[in-house]
C-alpha cells in the first residue's frame, strides 16, 4: 500500500493488522515453500547422488544448480505475467507448480527426469521469489513495510528449517565408516530422499487454498482500470481517508502509465541508476556465498571432520539460527535501517569467512569451525537475507516494478546458478580455505559498494523512494 502513516487531516490512520497481518502471512507462504524446495535438496543430496551415482564435480554440480534455470525462467517471466494477469492468479499458480513438481522429482527413476522436474520446480520458486515480496510491498502501509516484506524472509527460513528438520527426522542414522556401497543399498539411498522433496506438496496444497481468499494488489487493479475494488481493499487496511490519500498517490504514480512495460524503458537514464542498485544487491546477497552452506553442506562439514549423520545434524542448527536471526532483522529493520544492516552483514560475513578459510587452512576441525558456520548464518539471517529482499522490492518506481523485479530476481538466480554449480569445481581446485577467501573478498566489495550507492529507505512510501531514486 502506498499510504502514509497519517491521513490529510494529520491524524494516524486505524489500520485493520488483523487483515493486514493475515493477507501478508498467506502470501508469504510462497516464500516458505521456496525456502523448503531450495534447501531440502541439501540433505538429500548424499543419498541421491548414490542412487543416480554422480561421480565428478560437474554432474554434482549441475544436480544442484539445475533448478537455477527454472528460477530464471520463472523470475524473468513473472514481471509481465503478473502485469498481465494479476499478482494474486500468478502466486496460485506457483502453489500448484510446487505441488506437482515436489511429486515428480519424488518418483524420478532416472537422473533425466529428475533434472526436468527440479528445473519445473525451479520456475515455481522464480515465480513465488519475485512475487511474494512484491505483493506484500505493494498492500502494505508504508510505516510497517520493511517489517511485512521481512515477514517473506521469515517465511523462507521457517521453510529452509522445516526441510532440515524434515530431512533429519527422514533419514535412517547412518554409522561411521560405512562403505560406499553398504551406503549406496540403505534406505535413504533408494527411498528416503524421495520423501524429503515430495513432502513439499503438503503446503504448497495449503498455500493454494489460502491463496484464493486474499485480495488482488491495489496498485495492479488500478493500473489494470478497477479503481473501484481498489479502493476498497485500500479502505479496509486504514479506513476511508486513508484510502483517498493512498489512492491519490498511487493514480499520480500511475498517470501516464500503459498496461504493459516495455523492457526497453529500464534502460532509461532515470531507470538506470536505480536498476544497477537492484540488480547489484540482489547478485551480491547470492555471490556472498551462503548458499553454499545450504547446498554442499556436506563438503563443508566434512572438510571440518563431520559424518553424514552428523552432518545432517548440523545442517539442522544452521536452519535454526537463521530463523532466530531473521526475527532480530525483522525488530530491527523498520527502527534502525536498511542500510546499516546491509553494511552489517557485508563485514562481518568477510570478516568470518577470513576466520574459516584460516581455520581450513591450519586443519583446525569440530565445535570451532561449526560455531563459525553458525555465526555467518547468524549475520546472513538478519542482514543481507532480509533485508536485500526488502530493498528490491520497494526500490522500483510504481510504473515498471514488475519488470525492474523480475530483472532483478533474475539476476540473483543467475548469481545464485554462478555461485551453486562452481562451488565443487572451486572447492576442488583450490580447497575450502581459497574458496572461502574468494567470498570474503567479494563480501568486501559488496560493503564498498552498499557504502556509496545505497541511500536509506525507511518510512518512506514507495511514492516518496521513487521521487529520491529516479530524478
Amino acid at each position: 500500500m502506498t499510504g502514509h502513516p497519517t491521513t490529510p487531516t494529520g491524524q494516524h490512520p486505524k489500520y485493520n493488522l488483523t487483515y493486514i497481518w493475515l493477507i501478508s502471512l498467506t502470501a508469504a507462504m510462497g516464500g516458505l515453500l521456496f525456502g523448503y524446495d531450495w534447501v531440502v535438496i541439501g540433505g538429500a543430496k548424499p543419498f541421491f547422488e548414490r542412487y543416480f551415482e554422480l561421480t565428478d564435480a560437474a554432474q554434482k554440480g549441475w544436480a544442484n544448480s539445475c533448478a537455477l534455470i527454472g528460477c530464471l525462467v520463472g523470475a524473468l517471466t513473472a514481471g509481465a505475467l503478473s502485469d498481465s494477469f494479476g499478482r494474486k492468479r500468478l502466486l496460485i499458480f506457483s502453489a500448484l507448480l510446487f505441488a506437482v513438481t515436489s511429486l515428480g522429482i519424488g518418483l524420478s527413476d532416472t537422473f533425466f527426469v529428475f533434472v526436468v522436474w527440479r528445473i519445473m520446480g525451479g520456475v515455481a520458486i522464480g515465480l513465488a521469489s519475485n512475487l511474494s515480496p512484491m505483493y506484500i510491498a505493494e498492500i502494505a502501509p508504508a510505516n510497517m513495510r520493511g517489517r511485512l516484506v521481512s515477514l517473506n524472509q521469515i517465511t523462507i527460513v521457517i521453510g529452509i528449517l522445516a526441510a532440515q528438520l524434515i530431512n533429519y527426522v527422514i533419514a535412517e542414522r547412518i554409522p561411521p565408516g560405512m562403505t560406499e556401497e553398504a551406503l549406496a543399498a540403505t534406505w535413504n539411498c533408494q527411498e528416503g530422499w524421495r520423501w524429503m522433496f515430495a513432502a513439499t506438496a503438503v503446503p504448497s496444497l495449503v498455500f493454494l487454498v489460502s491463496m484464493i481468499f486474499v485480495p488482488e494488489s491495489p496498485r495492479w487493479l488500478v493500473k489494470n482500470g478497477r479503481e473501484g475494488v481498489a479502493r476498497g481493499i485500500v479502505a479496509k487496511v486504514g479506513g476511508e481517508e486513508y484510502a483517498d490519500a493512498a489512492m491519490a498517490e498511487i493514480r499520480a504514480t500511475l498517470v501516464n502509465d500503459i498496461q504493459k512495460v516495455d523492457f526497453r524503458e529500464l534502460l532509461d537514464p532515470k531507470m538506470r541508476r536505480v536498476l544497477i542498485l537492484g540488480v547489484t544487491l540482489a547478485v551480491f546477497q547470492q555471490w556472498c556465498g551462503i548458499n553454499v552452506i545450504f547446498n554442499y553442506a556436506e563438503e563443508v562439514f566434512s572438510a571440518a571432520g563431520y559424518d553424514i549423520s552428523n552432518t545432517l545434524l548440523n545442517i539442522a542448527w544452521t536452519g535454526s539460527v537463521n530463523l532466530v536471526f531473521t526475527f532480530v532483522a525483522l525488530g530491527v529493520v523498520d527502527k534502525g535501517g536498511r542500510r546499516i544492516l546491509m553494511l552489517l552483514g557485508a563485514a562481518g560475513l568477510a570478516i568470518i569467512y577470513i576466520a574459516l578459510g584460516v581455520g581450513y587452512s591450519i586443519g583446525l576441525q569440530g565445535l570451532p569451525m561449526l560455531l563459525l558456520v553458525l555465526a555467518a548464518m547468524a549475520t546472513y539471517g538478519m542482514s543481507l537475507a532480509p533485508i536485500t529482499w526488502v530493498v528490491i522490492s520497494e526500490i522500483f518506481p510504481n510504473r515498471i516494478r514488475g519488470a525492474a523485479m523480475s530483472v532483478a530476481v533474475t539476476s540473483l538466480w543467475a548469481a545464485c546458478f554462478v555461485l551453486t554449480y562452481t562451488f565443487p569445481l572451486l572447492n576442488g581446485a583450490l580447497g575450502p580455505a581459497k574458496t572461502f577467501w574468494i567470498y570474503a573478498a567479494i563480501c568486501i566489495g559488496g560493503f564498498v559498494f552498499i557504502l556509496l550507492r545505497l541511500p536509506e529507505t525507511k518510512g518512506k512510501t514507495l511514492e516518496e523512494i521513487e521521487a529520491d531514486l529516479v530524478r
